[in-house]
């Protein structure tokens, strides 16, 4: 679950609902990855469908549990099982998405982290033997592309619309040695510069809204253009 801070409440929104918009991102991209990138861009994480079907509250904050607070244990499963579900489906997305969430445990030190690591870490060699070698030098784009547009989605799921508040992208995206910058014009319509994407799209977050004291408020859905081109 993402959670977003606004003036009087909260807004939730679902995992696999940002990674939805993170495949939107990338199918508009310049140029356009292959089947099984745009694959695991999209349902990068998926294995948080069952986690978001209730809110679950942490005793500690009095808020809901957020991606980035929740029971390590329960975390690491879901990440396995989504991995495991784009596996049966497409073995290079599942590369990816892999090595995408064993980047958020390098430093790791506790038990379940580093056990995490290492499983995952196995499972790529084992699906890196299936690829030629034209495939496997592409693994690192690939999965910069995927962070990306992780990222780029996480901006809108972390920012009411038209802010850009949240201290992760305060200094815009860095991919490929490049910077690109959100700049937003009004609430509803995002310009990223110097533009990465083909043509402008549309992307639709749909969120729970719930007041201060956890009590449910209303649903809705942020409905964002993505400018192609440069704002004035």
């Amino acid at each position: 679950m993402i959670l977003r801070k606004i003036e009087d409440g909260l807004d939730l929104i679902r995992q696999h609902d940002h990674g939805w918009v993170s495949g939107d991102f990338a199918e508009h991209w310049k140029e356009r990855p292959s089947s099984s990138v745009l694959f695991a861009i999209r349902y990068h994480d998926v294995g948080w469908e069952s986690l978001d079907q209730t809110i679950t509250w942490n005793p500690k904050t009095g808020q809901p549990y957020t991606f980035e607070d929740y029971p390590m244990q329960a975390k690491i499963d879901a990440y396995q099982s989504g991995v495991g579900w784009v596996q049966a489906r497409d073995p290079y997305a599942a590369c990816l998405c892999s090595r995408h969430y064993t980047s958020f445990f390098i430093n790791a030190s506790g038990e379940a982290e580093r056990r995490f690591l290492a499983e995952e870490q196995k499972r790529q060699e084992r699906l890196k033997r299936q690829l030629d070698e034209e495939t496997r030098s592409r693994l690192a784009s690939d999965w910069a592309l995927l962070k990306l547009c992780d990222d780029l989605s996480l901006f809108l799921c972390l920012n009411p619309p038209g802010e850009n508040r949240h201290p992760w992208y305060q200094e815009g995206f860095h991919f490929q040695g490049k910077r690109l910058n959100p700049s937003w014009e009004g609430r509803d319509t995002l310009f990223i510069e110097p533009n990465p994407f083909a043509s402008s799209f549309t992307v639709r977050i749909p969120y729970e809204r719930l007041t201060e004291a956890g009590q449910p408020v209303t649903v809705g859905t942020n409905v964002i253009t993505i400018q192609s081109g440069t704002s004035v």
